[in-house]
């Protein structure tokens, strides 16, 4: 595996004939580690800081360093973007820190040698504000889909949970409701959109897994060529500190216990099998290799 740093805020890296982009749109100081983690308790943090600070943690303000990010990938001839961030002007109000947001993720990826014609397929691991935002951009007042050529590759089990029929989320946010309205229903209308379930072929290379807990339709996808292998696993990881607490899940996770399942299973094949693991917010070099640990558990192998 070869990486290399091809202009700011861009990083590449290959997967055996595999090639992935990391474009980060920012990479900060986010929420309160306990807000984000709450059944890690300070002393875990602490006994890992070795591991987590600085890139991930920042002890002075016990927050967590986060970044919001989406990944090129050139597999078997076609361009797939896995995840379109926050996207620009929506209205979140249960979300400060993606209100009324103004972003260049469009440009970020024409830097990157990536137009919106160029790409092919949209993987969202999950339909939530930061990952499906710029699906859909404004054009005189519509929100329109902003890559025009592409099929959107959207779990059916989240889409029925956050669409009408589920109620949007079942009314518990309005934020929700937002979500679906502007970055996924615009989709569906265009007819660019694929529902799918259980697991689902993409490529030769690239194969999407059910994975739920952090929402219903949460997924994984798998990559895999010439003997090389990475896993995209969305928000079962939102932290570092999740690897060595893996039945820790976030404030996000709408079922914990089973998103601690789901993040347990991804693991042990990640360890066993050597699978580079590639998160949705991780800082510092966005990536990391998981081994077992010697109590059963798992332990920071190295970063990518």
């Amino acid at each position: 595996m070869t990486t290399e740093a091809t202009e700011e805020h861009v990083q590449s890296f290959t997967v055996g004939d595999v090639e992935i982009l990391r474009i980060v749109e920012w990479q900060s100081l986010f929420v309160p580690a306990p807000d984000l983690v709450p059944d890690c308790g300070p002393e875990v943090w602490r006994e890992h800081r070795g591991v987590l600070a600085p890139d991930h943690w920042d002890p002075g303000s016990d927050r967590v360093v986060s970044a919001l990010q989406t990944w090129v990938v050139r597999s078997a001839g076609r361009t797939v973007l896995v995840d379109t961030g926050v996207g620009n002007g929506r209205e979140r109000p249960g979300f400060p820190h993606f209100h009324r947001r103004q972003g260049d993720l469009p440009g970020r990826l024409a830097r990157a040698g990536v137009r919106p014609e160029d790409v092919d397929v949209v993987v969202n691991t999950h339909i939530h504000a930061d990952h499906v935002g710029w699906n859909t951009q404004d054009v005189a007042g519509e929100w329109t889909p902003t890559f025009p050529r592409a099929r959107y590759l959207l779990p059916a089990a989240d889409d029925m949970y956050f669409g009408p029929t589920g109620g949007h989320g079942g009314g518990v946010g309005e934020d929700d409701r937002l979500v679906y309205e502007d970055s996924v229903a615009p989709v569906h209308r265009a007819g660019q959109s694929v529902l799918w379930d259980g697991e689902h072929r993409v490529d030769e290379h690239l194969t999407l897994e059910s994975a739920p807990g952090h929402t219903p339709g949460s997924a994984v996808l798998r990559v895999a060529s010439r003997g090389e292998r990475a896993v995209f696993v969305g928000d079962l990881l939102h932290n570092p500190v999740q690897v060595l607490r893996p039945e820790c899940s976030s404030c996000f996770c709408l079922d914990p216990g089973r998103a601690a399942a789901s993040r347990a299973r991804v693991l042990e094949r990640a360890a066993d099998e050597g699978e580079l693991v590639i998160p949705a917010h991780f800082a510092g070099s966005g990536v990391v290799v998981v081994r077992r640990s010697g109590t059963g558990g798992f332990a920071v192998g190295r970063w990518g």
